[in-house]
């Protein structure tokens, strides 16, 4: 039978917004990370078949299949084909579902999926910018509500009862997190240095609780969600390679891990952010294995009650969740993140000899892709 194993997995730095990699084109990230996938892994770019790329804003200099601009832009041959999908946060997560997939049915024996998102210079909502998205329809349906990441926070807050309290260790503990692992060297080997940006800058090694705790509730007057408890707006940019064993074997490719288990799941798009918990049940429940199997979870940190909403539904282990932060503390370039985390996390399994791992994160319209990956 045929596999799906990833054979390299690279990331750019994470830049803060208008920070150090925001005069650099979306385009020249994404082919930055696709070179540096095939001299890290040692693949042949002759022999990529397709390459599927997260993008979440296609407009602008995001526009246009951006995908297939950064292979030509990266010098791999011309008849290296791309394509640029949208899942929201969960894109490039869902290009390595695609690629796996394409792997698994014989349609392609080596694929590279990634993602980018340049948000310093296309600002979130940008592709819908004049627009109405919703249509009659949707809004007969649903009457008023408001399709907004950010109240669907406040929402799922109230909900499960976390206090700003909660929610603002949370944050200080993504930061403390971040910056051990940044601290340790932790990150270096999966980190793709684009000019003098050699490290992730959004970790605040200076934040405290009391500075915190004095951050406004912008989507809730009486709220309790903070700038400080979601996650950055970022740039950066994030690549795997997918194949066989046999065909990595024949090609003297190092596998790092098998994609074990690939599912979606979708929930109520109002709260928005709750599907990583049926998706989680879901991919447990194809997989055979149970949480207690797992044992790293990548829970994307969109804002903190997501991830703290799925440790009080789950019952894991806190200790196992987002071991080296998340994307409070490290970012969240939209299109990128799925490959960024799934990197993350692989380098993560490979340095501590853990066998399993569960990524998951909440996608806009209340979506959630989950990987179960398996170390080789």
């Amino acid at each position: 039978m045929r596999d799906a194993v990833i054979v390299g997995a690279v990331r750019t730095p994470v830049g803060r917004r208008n920070g150090g990699l925001s005069a650099v084109h979306p385009v020249d990230l994404s082919a930055g990370v696709l070179r540096a996938l095939s001299e890290r892994s040692g693949l042949d770019p002759v022999d990529v078949e397709d390459v599927f790329w997260g993008c979440v804003s296609q407009v602008g200099e995001q526009s246009w299949n951006i995908g297939r601009h950064a292979v030509l832009a990266a010098g791999w041959p011309e008849s290296v084909p791309a394509t640029t999908m949208d899942r929201q946060c969960g894109s490039s997560q869902q290009a390595l579902h695609f690629a796996a997939a394409t792997v698994l049915s014989g349609q392609a024996d080596l694929v590279v999926a990634g993602g980018v998102e340049s948000m310093s210079r296309v600002p979130m909502g940008s592709s819908a910018a004049g627009a109405d998205p919703h249509g009659v329809a949707l809004k007969e349906r649903y009457g008023n509500a408001v399709f907004n990441q950010g109240v669907g926070a406040e929402m799922i807050a109230e909900r499960w009862g976390f206090s700003r309290q909660q929610l603002d260790e949370y944050a200080l503990g993504s930061h403390d997190a971040a910056g051990t692992a940044q601290d340790a060297g932790d990150f270096d080997a999966e980190v793709v240095a684009v000019g003098d940006v050699t490290r992730d800058e959004g970790i605040r090694r200076d934040t405290t609780l009391e500075k915190l705790g004095g951050l406004k509730t912008p989507f809730k007057a009486d709220g309790v969600v903070t700038a400080g408890s979601a996650s950055q707006i970022s740039d950066g940019a994030a690549a795997l390679a997918v194949t066989t064993s046999r065909w990595a074997a024949a090609h003297g490719l190092r596998p790092l891990a098998r994609i074990h288990t690939a599912v979606v799941a979708a929930a109520d798009p109002v709260i928005m952010l709750t599907a990583p918990i049926p998706a989680t049940a879901k991919a447990l429940a194809k997989s055979g294995l149970s949480l207690d199997d797992i044992g790293v979870y990548e829970v994307n940190e969109a804002f903190a009650p997501v991830p703290l909403a799925w440790l009080a539904e789950t019952g894991a282990d806190p200790a196992r969740l987002n071991p080296r932060g998340g994307a409070i503390a490290l970012g969240h370039p939209l299109g990128a993140s799925g490959a960024r985390i799934m990197t993350t996390m692989l380098h993560h399994m490979r340095e501590n000899g853990v066998r399993y791992g569960l990524q998951t994160m909440c996608e806009g319209g209340g979506m959630a892709n989950a990987t179960v990956v398996e170390l080789l």
